[in-house]
Order: structure tokens, then sequence, then C-alpha cells
């Protein structure tokens, strides 16, 4: 017995050996292009296409180069500014939008549901004229609020926060409204505690997005100084297209604050995953 146990041990040792070293090749894989930007802003002009992800001679003068070329500082507040305000706005009318589907009683709800259903089918882009003379009627056109409210609230961001609503017990809703509960403070002292980990999953996909987004800031804001990060890399693109260490010294620049976003929130975006997949 003690002989196959151990026989049986050293294969499901092996195994997991395997499979870890699987699990590494493909981790190694899917990050390279991301290392070897990395290596890329360390190297110099003359070694900047080597393949190897370790510089031999590393320097920071591509780092200083785009912070001289360009405001820094004033496109991150640029990009803070359209970025935290879409996912505000995300967050608080979803949330909003998600409880009245999932919750409440109504005629049309089943033509609501499919209708932005259907409405997940058409491509962003095809929105864009729609928005832009909008945009321009309104007279929001050149204005941080002209880059925002496009698309701010998102179909993804309802439905996934209608999923986590209908998975609270209903129980937990009648009580408080025995108690004499309002539905927006139902929504706010019951309901949104429940779903933070969906929360976290809206807000790390919504500061992806916004964070990288090039082309409509690139339509509607007319002046170069109200553009966000990732515009002005492109046109940092268009400008140094001889020296790529700039650019990608730029690029790791604007990959660090989702980086961060994405390890705040880890936790809870692996929770509202895995429950996703469970449901």
């Amino acid at each position: 017995m003690n002989r196959k146990g151990n026989t049986k041990q050293k294969k499901n040792i092996t195994k997991n050996v395997f499979i870890y070293l699987g699990l590494i090749l493909i981790a190694v894989i899917c990050a390279g292009p991301f290392l070897w930007m990395l290596a890329t802003s360390f190297k110099s002009g003359q070694n900047i296409y080597d393949l190897s992800l370790i510089p031999q001679n590393p320097t920071i003068a591509n780092y200083v180069g785009v912070t001289e070329f360009l405001n820094i500082p004033k496109y991150i507040l640029n990009t803070i500014i359209i970025t935290c305000s879409s996912i505000a706005l995300d967050v608080v009318f979803s949330a909003l939008c998600a409880y009245a589907l999932a919750c409440m009683d109504f005629k049309g709800k089943k033509i609501i549901m499919g209708a932005l259903l259907i409405s997940m089918i058409v491509p962003a882009a095809a929105g864009m004229i729609i928005n832009y003379l909008i945009i321009c009627k309104v007279h929001l056109l050149n204005t941080y609020v002209g880059a925002i409210l496009p698309g701010a609230v998102k179909v993804f961001s309802i439905i996934l926060l209608r999923q986590s609503y209908m998975a609270i017990p209903k129980e937990l809703i009648e009580a408080a409204r025995i108690d004499g509960a309002g539905e927006m403070r139902i929504w706010w002292k019951i309901m949104m505690p429940g779903i933070l980990p969906s929360i976290s999953t809206v807000v790390i996909f919504d500061f992806i997005n916004k964070w990288n987004e090039f082309l409509w800031p690139i339509i509607v804001l007319q002046d170069p100084d109200k553009y966000p990060l990732a515009t002005a890399l492109q046109y940092l693109n268009g400008s140094f297209n001889y020296k790529f260490g700039y650019i990608a010294a730029g690029t790791i620049i604007s990959i660090i604050p989702v980086i961060i976003v994405f390890v705040l929130c880890q936790k809870n975006y692996v929770e509202a995953v895995s429950g996703a997949v469970k449901g």
C-alpha cells in the first residue's frame, strides 16, 4: 500500500510540475511583448531593435526625452478627469438601471432587456457620427463633457450588475420594504454593498477602456492641450517614428496606472468572474 501510495504521489507531483511549467510558458509568451517594450524603453538608440529582454547598457534617456517633449503631468490630469468621470457615471447609472431591471416589476421590462442585448451587437464605431452630430448640436465640441458623455454608460455594465443583483436574496429587499425603507435607500444600503466585486470589475474594464481611448478624443477635442495621454502618445508616435525608445517609454508610463488599478481591484475582480462562471 505504501509503495502504491508513493507511486501515486510521485505521479501527481510530476503532473503538477508539467502543468506549472506549461502555465509559466504561457505566461511568458503572453507577457513577452510587454517585457520587450519595458526593456526597449531603457535601451539606447543603437540597440533599440535588439530582441533581448535585458538591456546591456540601461538608460533613462528615453523617459527624460518623453517628459521634455510632452507635458506628461498635464496629459495625465486630462486622462484622470475623463476616466474618473466616465467611471463614476457608468457605475452610478448602470447600477440604478440594473437595480430596476432586476428588482422591480414594470411593463416593458423584457422589451428593454432585449433592446439592450441587441444594442451590444452594434459596433461602437457605428455610432461615432451620430454622437459627433449630437455633441455639435448641444455645443459640447472641444470640451471634456463632450469627450465623456457618449458611451459613458455601458450595456455590459448594466447586464453584469443586473446578474449580480439577482443573486442577492429577495427576502432582504422585502424585509427592508416592510420596515419602510425607500427604493433608493434599499439600493444604496443593501444592494450596492452586495455587488462590490462586480462593481470592481466594471471599474477595471472602464478604466482600461477610457485610459487607453484615443479615437473619440481626437474627434471631439480640437485643442491638443486637452488630449488624454493615449491620444498624446499617438501624436508622439507620429512625431518620433525614428525614436522608438521614446514611444516605448511613453507607453510604459501610460500602462503603469492600469496595472495599479488592476492590482488594487484584483481580488474583487476574480470573485466577480468566478461567480459569473458558476452562475
